[in-house]
């Protein structure tokens, strides 16, 4: 609980990020996301309850960017999840920035069961769709130096999501490898799905092992197809999902 009341505390105060060192440095991936979920019992309070899940580092192209091989699981709290389009107030954050990911929710509570869930299992579950942004509050963090259990411990640096409008899709619509285009001031940007029904599947059995299962309605977000971008006042982004819509956000002082 040390470990939480520091994190949570370095963000009150908008400290800049560092790695848990010392006593308060998670020994195991296990003991991180302990710290995760005595974050939560802090943050619930200010945010709300826990409405959906994300998952970092997931695509190829975040991992490259992070120098970590594995994907982390963080937590989405109710109160930091917007409708596009969204106005974002930097004056908000310490240091705010955005990813461009694919959203799905779930149409029922995926409990724990006898095999890991897998990407054909999760995509059966889905119910709606939709394009979004994600808010990463990184503290200023050097994002090679950090590591992945106090990345963990600090729910994945989760500021919050944008989404934009739900759609329902056949269950034939393969999900992997479509398009995003984002349309930003200083020009367009592309990249493309990479598994997330894989990510999906991932978060879901992490979940359910740690005891509290994706629930039903819940939001999940799979990852970025875009790497890492800031956005300044006075901007607006525009993130387009092939076949999916889009989600928009603007940001001021």
């Amino acid at each position: 609980m040390a470990a939480a009341r520091g994190i949570a505390e370095a963000h009150r105060l908008r400290q800049p990020y560092r790695n848990l060192a010392g006593a308060l440095e998670p020994p195991t991936i296990a003991d991180a996301y302990a710290v995760q979920e005595a974050l939560r019992t802090l943050w619930e309070p200010i945010y709300g309850p826990v409405a959906g899940l994300k998952i970092a580092v997931t695509t190829k192209v975040m991992q490259e960017l992070m120098g970590i091989d594995h994907p982390c699981g963080g937590m989405i709290y109710s109160r930091n999840i917007h409708q596009s389009p969204a106005t974002l107030r930097l004056s908000s954050h310490m240091h705010v920035v955005l990813e461009f990911e694919l959203a799905v929710r779930v149409r029922r509570t995926l409990a724990k069961k006898a095999a890991p869930w897998t990407a054909e299992d999760v995509r059966a579950e889905i119910s709606e769709v939709m394009p979004a942004f994600e808010l990463i509050e990184d503290r200023n963090a050097v994002y090679r130096e950090t590591r992945p259990t106090t990345l963990i411990a600090d729910n994945a640096w989760n500021a919050g999501i944008v989404l934009g409008q739900p759609i329902a899709v056949p269950a034939s619509l393969d999900l992997n490898g479509l398009v995003g285009r984002l349309s930003m001031p200083s020009g367009p940007r592309e990249g493309r799905t990479d598994d997330p029904m894989g990510a999906l599947a991932w978060c879901v059995n992490l979940a359910a092992d740690r005891g509290r299962p994706l629930e039903a309605g819940q939001v999940v977000i799979t990852g970025s197809v875009i790497p890492t971008l800031p956005i300044a006042a006075g901007e607006t982004f525009s993130f387009e999902l092939e076949g999916l819509g889009s989600v928009a956000i603007t940001a001021t002082t």
